[in-house]
């Protein structure tokens, strides 16, 4: 018992440096909160987001040059009549699915 004991404490005073360097890098690496995985993983979030950020300026674009367009009142029966599809008494409507 003694025996094994000893030989593993010359295999840890041995090495010790290479472990505390191994158990250094895993936990920098993997298992700490501001550890290298989780910044890859923080990284893909904050693409996300900017792409989603991207999309909601276009949309914002969009939206502001329908808005500039209400001062007209053919666009905004035309606005209607595409989106909401509204209808004049006199017409009827078509909607063609292409499911």
């Amino acid at each position: 018992m003694a025996s094994k004991v000893h030989a593993i404490w010359n295999f840890l005073s041995h090495y010790k440096y290479l472990i505390v360097v191994v158990v250094g890098v895993a936990i920098v690496g993997f298992l700490d909160e501001n550890s290298f995985w989780h910044r890859m993983q923080y990284e893909a979030q904050i693409s996300n987001l900017k792409a989603e950020i991207k999309q909601y300026e276009e949309r914002y674009e969009e939206d502001a040059r329908q808005l500039k367009e209400f001062g007209n009142p053919k666009a905004i029966e035309r606005i209607a009549r595409e989106r909401y599809f509204m209808k004049a008494d006199d017409e009827d409507i078509f909607v063609f699915s292409e499911e």
